[in-house]
């Protein structure tokens, strides 16, 4: 059996024309026809405007150490979690003999605010690199259909401008991060 951590899908599950006309209602507009542009869509979720948490997305991790599947079940806002049992009567495996890197199987049910905040915590550098693993696993797949969620899906520092750490890693204070910065502020992807 191959027990490589994988993701076995990411679905979206709403359409942006929902977060449009959803936004639109908001301020006395009527429904639009038009699909909104990627700048549109960007602006949306950089503001974090509530028609966002419209958009859904499910997603599977397979072979997920318990360790870091509780790392993700700390998130509770705009986000379900059901996660393969070690319960010795549905095993029949000893519970109390599971190592915390025993593999589960961990599936997601989220909306995009929620991808937005889970990143910020996830993407730091102070997060375990296991945990950021397995995170950029689930962006890498909603990349390829929602580039503009994926872009702004950036660690607190980014996202603040600041590192609110106790004890900084020493990101904020490279080039790296104020290339990261103007990406998430700009859409710059100039080197």
């Amino acid at each position: 059996m191959d027990q490589t951590l994988k993701i076995k899908y990411v679905k979206t599950r709403s359409a942006w024309r929902d977060v449009a006309d959803a936004a639109r209602t908001t301020v006395r507009m009527e429904e639009g026809e038009r699909e909104p542009s990627s700048s549109w869509k960007r602006r949306m979720l950089l503001s974090e405007h509530s028609p966002v948490r419209l958009m859904m997305f499910r997603w599977k991790w397979l072979n997920l150490k318990y360790w870091v599947s509780v790392h993700f079940v700390r998130h509770k806002v705009g986000i379900e979690h059901f996660v393969s049992t070690q319960r010795t009567d549905r095993t029949g495996a000893d519970r109390e003999a599971m190592p915390q890197s025993a593999l589960v199987d961990h599936e997601c049910c989220a909306n995009a605010q929620t991808l937005i905040t889970i990143s910020r915590k996830r993407l730091c550098r102070q997060a375990s690199p296991e945990t950021t693993e397995a995170w950029r696993l689930v962006l890498a797949e909603v990349a390829k259909t929602e580039p503009e969620l994926a872009g702004v899906c950036v660690a607190e520092c980014v996202y603040r401008g600041f590192c609110p750490e106790f004890k900084p890693c020493g990101y904020a204070e490279t080039a790296a991060y104020r290339k990261a910065l103007r990406v998430y502020r700009e859409g710059d992807q100039r080197p």
